[in-house]
């Protein structure tokens, strides 16, 4: 099975299209402070014109990730719902209660961020993020949540999430662009890589010849 593409961040139905067109197999829509944010209403109005001219069916169609951050789980339930998300990305969850409490809330899968510093990963923080059904590694940037385009040391943090490969996905964000990624997958060999400012060309504003290159660079390097 190879490497996954999401492209997050995205705002524009047109992008969305883009992506669907290079066989992207997550679409990211950030519902937390951003310059990519987008309210329900935003997000509703923009999945509605990609459904009105959507040609694959339901069951191949790629799955739809919010990006939340200190939303509580009745909001974000509403999201989910409103939305018709696949997936929710949950960003800071100090609080271990969320994870259960969204399960027993919803169907969507979680994922789980975590924050890579200048010292590496947070090994405790690690193992309770792997308690959701993936985790997201991300460069650590003060006061962000993540879009900053910046990388980590792929090799060094490889090895903490090795007890995790094969239990759930392990998704790879974090200053990703169409000329290092095949580098990130040779070296941290990602279950998906996750994209947003790499491919812009503002923020919000997805540039369809990055994202088809990034897609291309991913396809070479065995991704799908």
């Amino acid at each position: 099975m190879g490497v996954e593409i999401k492209f997050c961040g995205l705002t524009r139905a047109d992008d969305a299209r883009v992506a669907l067109s290079l066989g992207a197999a997550y679409l990211g829509f950030i519902l937390a402070p951003s310059p990519r944010r987008l309210t329900l209403e935003q997000g509703a109005a923009l999945l509605a014109s990609l459904d009105a001219g959507a040609t694959a069916p339901p069951a191949r169609r790629a799955r739809r990730v919010g990006v939340v951050a200190g939303a509580d789980v009745r909001s974000i339930v509403q999201a989910v719902d409103t939305l018709g998300l696949d997936v929710v990305q949950l960003h800071g969850v100090d609080d271990e209660r969320l994870v259960p409490a969204l399960r027993a809330a919803t169907r969507a899968q979680l994922w789980s961020v975590v924050h890579v510093g200048a010292d590496g990963v947070d090994e405790k923080r690690l193992t309770s993020a792997a308690r959701a059904d993936g985790v997201v590694l991300d460069a650590k940037v003060d006061g962000v949540l993540g879009g900053t385009g910046r990388a980590f040391d792929w090799a060094r943090v490889a090895r903490a999430v090795d007890p995790f490969r094969g239990v759930r996905p392990i998704i790879l964000a974090g200053g990703l662009r169409p000329d290092n990624v095949a580098r990130a997958i040779a070296l941290f060999a990602p279950d998906v890589v996750d994209v947003s400012s790499g491919v812009e060309a503002a923020p919000g504003c997805k540039d369809p010849a990055r994202m088809r290159a990034f897609a291309d660079a991913v396809h070479g390097a065995g991704g799908r």
